[in-house]
């Protein structure tokens, strides 16, 4: 077993690797100086394994060194891309991509070092001129009829951090086989391979005029445009929270036909700084903070945020008590598929060939919902890359109206195949207008969902464990779970276990086994009890933790109740958190 001093001495040969003229004066400087600090951690931290190219792409903190985000590293993701482009689409006269970035320190930098590479190796480039969301560079792809793309950014991470996601020719973040094989391109990568420097005549700068056909296509998400109309002076709180939603959200709200967005000013500051909040992470009130005491100052209709590259958006409302209270992920995209279905039958536009798709860790009422409305709907792994690839599988065969999952992302619309909060708030806005229509709030279209199909309340605990111990405990964690597991939770009897691992489900009760229809396995486990209570468990892929996924189901017989049927969930849950020693 290697030992400190081993591991130590391991970095120092690694980082003296990076003293030579392969790498620029300025990264030179940083990485002696970390060696002449008597203090190795941080040495260490940049230099005891390499950044991985997983299936995401990359994300890390960023600084010299070959386990941190810079233009080396940057450099060679996109060097393995372009050759597993070359190879895979060598029988086209032309290969294009489209580059985007959000507001995070680099991210122009890393974009403009890629679009070299890129172009050092034959390759049509699309560079957006600024940030753009993330939505759009998916949108931009396939109406350029790119090949692949890439977009710079670390979607929610604390400001320390950037990334590098990786898109494929429908638009969609990579899924196999082609994820696994540009990891092997990538690997093969070393500093000297990277291209730099490419004919600029292959680099062409787009911005406004994609603004204008993206826009276009947002417009037609609208479902009620009348119900707009009515209620065109809704006053809406948007805060992009320093990202780049700060030009784009708004002007989509009023493409719908909304005049009054208020913004606040000190959030539509583009920084990648994020100056006034820790994380910019919508799904934490503390991010959200500004922005409800703002719609609390305007007395607004509902308030929203989207995340640094506008994918994600918060939602949130006034409660029965004037209060402005966040809606989960759950909640939100609970909402939305309530809205479409609801309306497209009102409209008589439902052809019968519509489906809706939803994470198999999201809110199990989206399902009942698309069920008892005659929707189908698909369940799939975590990731809009899932949701993107059932998309593609019934191309030209069904109809995409919908999907999302719990972490505050939803698709209304499949000319982007991304989590889209540009779409996705211009329509929460005329969501909320519909509601106002009929003499209700958000706060309570949601209850009356709950009554019309009933309560569920869900809610997300994680276990961080550091180090190689950490990896092995969760992996134990997991072996316990499948061999010896709870008999019953919350006091109902478990009555049926899905393993993504092998892809099984087993009845407890009949000893009926079936396969669950998924292309590939994942190291999930969920738990069904009789009394509809779920529980999924699954450890993170990109960082040391274990998740644990709780929904219990309740009965709900007028809004009255709801703070107390809501209490009494939360005691459950907390009561089987106890059970699970957690």
């Amino acid at each position: 077993m290697a030992t400190n001093q081993d591991t130590l001495n391991s970095v120092i040969e690694k980082a003296n690797t990076w003293l030579t003229d392969v790498y620029d004066e300025e990264t030179r400087e940083e990485v002696q100086r970390m060696l002449d600090q008597e203090d190795k951690t941080e040495l260490i931290d940049s230099f005891y394994r390499d950044l991985e190219f997983g299936t995401g792409g990359l994300r890390g903190i960023m600084g010299a060194g070959c386990n941190r985000m810079n233009i080396y590293t940057v450099g060679a993701a996109t060097q393995g891309l372009s050759n597993y482009l070359k190879k895979e689409f060598a029988h086209l006269d032309e290969i294009k991509v489209a580059i985007g970035h959000d507001c995070r320190n680099n991210s122009r930098l890393f974009s403009e070092k890629s679009a070299g590479i890129f172009a050092a190796n034959g390759i049509k480039v699309y560079l957006f001129e600024d940030l753009r969301p993330t939505p759009e560079l998916s949108f931009v792809i396939r109406e350029y009829g790119c090949q692949s793309g890439i977009i710079l950014t670390a979607s929610h991470n604390p400001k320390e951090y950037n990334g590098y996601k990786a898109y494929w020719e429908d638009g969609s973040q990579i899924v196999g086989p082609h994820d696994v094989n540009i990891i092997e391109e990538v690997k093969k990568i070393n500093a000297e391979d990277i291209q730099f420097e490419g004919n600029k005549e292959l680099i062409e700068i787009i911005g406004e005029e994609v603004d204008q056909k993206f826009l276009e296509m947002v417009k037609t998400v609208s479902i009620a445009p009348e119900i707009v109309q009515k209620h065109k002076d809704l006053k809406i709180v948007f805060t992009p929270i320093h990202g780049t939603g700060v030009k784009l959200i708004p002007d989509a709200i009023k493409a719908f036909g909304f005049e009054n967005v208020i913004n606040v000013p000190e959030q539509d500051v583009v920084s990648g700084d994020f100056p006034t909040v820790v994380s910019p992470n919508p799904e934490e009130t503390a991010a959200m903070d500004m922005a409800m005491k703002k719609g609390a100052e305007v007395d607004a209709d509902v308030v929203m945020a989207s995340d640094p590259d506008s994918d994600r958006l918060g939602v949130a409302c006034k409660n029965d008590k004037g209060e402005f209270v966040i809606i989960n992920g759950n909640q939100t995209a609970l909402v939305f598929i309530y809205y479409i279905i609801t309306r497209m039958k009102e409209s008589n536009s439902l052809k019968g060939n519509e489906f809706i798709v939803k994470t198999i860790v999201s809110t199990e009422k989206i399902a009942e919902i698309a069920q008892k409305n005659g929707i189908e709907y698909f369940d799939v792994f975590t990731g809009f890359k899932y949701i993107a690839e059932v998309i593609r599988d019934y191309e030209g065969i069904k109809k995409y109206i919908g999907g999302g999952e719990e972490s505050f992302g939803f698709m209304p619309a499949d000319f982007v195949r991304d989590k889209d909060a540009v779409s996705s708030c211009a329509l929460m806005a005329e969501i909320v207008a519909w509601a106002k229509d009929q003499g209700k709030s958000l706060y309570e279209l949601l209850q009356d969902i709950y009554l019309e199909y009933g309560y569920s309340k869900e809610k997300m605990k994680y276990i961080v464990r550091q180090g190689k111990t950490g990896a092995d405990e969760i992996q134990q964690m997991m072996v316990n779970f499948r061999n010896d597991p709870p008999k019953t939770l919350g006091g109902s009897k478990l009555a049926v276990v899905k393993d993504y691992a092998d892809l099984t489900e087993r009845n407890l009760l009949t000893g009926e086994e079936n396969k669950i229809n998924q292309k590939i396995t994942s190291n999930v486990l969920q738990f069904f009890t009789e009394d509809g209570t779920k529980i999924s468990v699954r450890p993170s892929g990109t960082e040391p933790k274990i998740k644990f996924y709780f929904e219990v189901v309740g009965e709900l017989n007028s809004r009255e109740e709801f703070d107390q049927v809501e209490k009494t969930a939360e005691n459950k849950i907390d009561s089987i958190m106890d059970e699970l020693d957690l």
